[in-house]
């Protein structure tokens, strides 16, 4: 008895050793992660506030300055761009929801004619593409040039995030439809009322995805549109940032070129472009880190 009441302790005291060990090295192994993410993030942020005489890495400046974001907010446009950021944004999210929804909650019916080759060529067309040419003809036809619906109507679908969805509606239980259709329920309602509830982590997440992919499209612009009142937020900032250059080579603007500097216009375009997301992010966090997790366990 004694033996193994010693046995006992010493499994016990190798097993909270082999405990601390891991803690400490995870522990370790996080503060590292999270410093390669944040000093960069710190790096850009402290530089655009920085003057003239900023180096490849400052900690903090020795004197902070609102020249470089004054230059930024002093384009013209940049208030209408950013509405056309936003508004794309939030239409395009909309729409490529409601449209990647619908097509999952039809496909994930096992028992719909035809679903075998509606996959097939949804799959061809995650490897196979038209091209950038024949693409440009496309919606030039289509009258999208110069419009805003640019921005949306060729983005409203995609298959893989349709498959997401798909696999998500299967795991819900076919009981609930079933009990709602028996009550006189239509499948817009079920749809509306039963599915899309049940399905905030899944939309959450590919609306998230979807919304970072829109707002921080560029080459839509730079094929499709030529009208600058439609032009978003990248856009305008990358004209910013070029006649930032382009002042800076040519010894004009003096005035500005005193205070600001090509990089530096450049560092604080980056911070006002990805704070929005950075704000959005912590009230979808709860959905995303479920919805990323859709499909890993099964049972």
């Amino acid at each position: 008895m004694e033996i193994s009441k010693s046995s006992n302790k010493t499994t016990k005291v190798k097993s909270t050793r082999g405990n601390k060990i891991f803690d400490v090295v995870n522990v370790v192994l996080m503060t590292l992660f999270a410093l390669i993410i944040l000093i960069p993030m710190w790096n850009v942020v402290i530089s655009s506030f920085a003057g003239m005489n900023s180096g490849p890495f400052i900690f903090w400046p020795n004197k902070l300055s609102l020249a470089n974001y004054i230059s930024v907010f002093s384009d013209k446009g940049i208030w209408q761009a950013m509405f056309i950021s936003v508004a794309k944004t939030v239409v395009g999210v909309v729409f490529h929801l409601f449209l990647c929804s619908i097509v999952a909650y039809a496909l994930s019916k096992r028992d719909l004619k035809g679903r075998k080759l509606y996959s097939a060529m949804g799959i061809i067309t995650m490897f196979f593409s038209g091209g950038m040419i024949p693409t440009y003809l496309l919606i030039k036809s289509l009258g999208l040039l110069n419009s805003f619906w640019v921005y949306i109507l060729p983005a409203m679908f995609s298959y893989y995030d349709m498959v997401i969805l798909m696999n998500f509606f299967r795991d819900i239980p076919n009981s609930l439809e079933e009990s709602a259709k028996m009550d006189g329920a239509s499948d817009w309602r079920v749809f509306f009322s039963i599915i899309v509830p049940l399905s905030k982590p899944s939309l959450a997440t590919i609306g998230l995805f979807h919304g970072v992919w829109q707002w921080n499209d560029f080459m839509t612009t730079k094929l499709y549109v030529t009208n600058e009142a439609l032009y978003p937020l990248q856009m305008r900032l990358y004209d910013i940032i070029i006649k930032a250059q382009a002042a800076a080579s040519n010894g004009l603007n003096a005035q500005v070129a005193i205070t600001t500097t090509s990089k530096g216009v450049q560092l604080a375009t980056i911070v006002v472009t990805m704070l929005p997301i950075l704000i959005l992010y912590p009230f979808v966090q709860k959905y995303f880190v479920t919805g990323t997790m859709l499909g890993a366990v099964k049972e």
